[in-house]
């Protein structure tokens, strides 16, 4: 099989730098299933051709890196890195919705309380029912140099990570068939990826692929030595159907705080293999390696305000040389004393070395 060699953020590193992704997870696929046999490349046509664009589900998350438990998201606060942190341990269920591409909503199911992501165009809100506080998010205004939302909302399903690991699929990773299963009551094929980079903490990535629609219905990872996958996101329940327009419509409960806030610039991507191995976006973001092995660095001035002084995040980071690091069975991050910051799906001695060699 080949496909053309893409450099990438490790997809579990993206909560860390979208405001939008909040929330990943999973549960195991279901019993055993009878299918026709497909190949590799079969199943991976399948995803490419999927015609999936409305859809509602519940998703379950499962997370087992090794990381203590984060506590929830205090009140009013809006999603972000400190939030996005809370998902990486234990298990966190959520209802998305999904309905043209410009409609999208995220309901987080707490303990006590509810939180509300809802995108419509170009209109964003955030809702906290834990001290009913709503803020809404605005696209920067005209004129602004600044790019609005984009033009289909990024909800953290298993098709949007299935994407992110399928773009690491090059010479360095086998491509192969599992048994299939049921998954929210849906037949899947099992599709696994399995690095062949010995310095990646990964072992496999398992993607259970809707034998009917092609439709990604559940992303399971695999670290090394480790039993349990350590990360896994997928549906326990699906709908197919068109979610009512209703549901993207949001207007502040009475007595509810509102706050307003103008989103920033996304981050430019990172450039292709044709470019420099180690070209510098515009943000000065650089991506050493490729595939499993690459590593994300990031200067001072395009880590995301706020990343380094979060309390939720200071409780998971341990003191290095040279700064501080949160290490995990999959991940890991190395925030250096000057600012810039390093991460990758390696172990940390790789962001140290690499961190070394700048």
């Amino acid at each position: 099989m080949t496909r053309a060699k893409r450099r990438w953020l490790p997809a579990l590193l993206i909560p860390l730098a979208l405001v939008l992704a909040v929330l990943t997870g999973s549960v195991q696929a279901g019993a055993t299933v009878s299918l026709p046999p497909k190949t590799a490349d079969e199943v991976l046509a399948m995803i490419a051709r999927t015609q999936v664009r409305a859809f509602s589900g519940t998703l379950q998350q499962t997370a087992e890196l090794g990381l203590p438990d984060i506590p929830s998201s205090t009140p009013g606060v809006t999603p972000g890195a400190g939030t996005a942190l809370e998902f990486l341990a234990g298990s966190h269920t959520a209802r998305v919705f999904v309905g043209d591409p410009t409609k999208a909503r995220l309901q987080i199911m707490d303990a006590m309380a509810e939180r509300d992501l809802i995108v419509n165009g170009k209109d964003a809100w955030f809702y906290n029912s834990a001290d009913n506080s709503a803020t809404h998010l605005q696209a920067p205004k005209p004129g602004a140099p600044t790019e609005t939302l984009p033009s289909k909302p990024a909800m953290p399903t298993p098709e949007a990570l299935a994407n992110r690991f399928l773009a690491a699929v090059d010479a360095g990773t086998e491509v192969t068939v599992g048994e299939a299963s049921s998954v929210a009551g849906r037949s899947a094929y099992r599709l696994s990826l399995a690095p062949k980079d010995p310095g990646t903490l990964v072992a496999s990535v398992s993607i259970d692929v809707d034998s009917e629609t092609g439709f990604p219905l559940g992303v399971h990872v695999q670290a090394k030595n480790q039993a349990d996958p350590a990360y896994s996101l997928a549906f326990t329940d699906l709908s197919l159907t068109a979610p009512d327009p209703g549901l993207f419509q949001f207007t502040p409960p009475a007595g509810s705080t509102v706050t307003t806030k103008v989103l920033p610039a996304r981050l430019t991507p990172v450039p292709d293999a044709d470019s420099s191995p180690k070209a510098p976006s515009p943000h000065g973001t650089r991506v050493s390696g490729e595939g499993w092995g690459s590593i994300v660095m990031l200067p001072a001035a395009a880590v995301p305000a706020g990343l380094t002084s979060n309390p939720q995040i200071s409780q998971v980071l341990q003191s290095v040389s040279g700064g501080r690091a949160l290490t995990s069975s999959l991940v890991s991050v190395l925030i250096l004393d000057d600012g810039r910051v390093l991460a990758g799906l390696v172990p940390l001695e790789r962001l140290q070395s690499a961190a070394a060699a700048q």
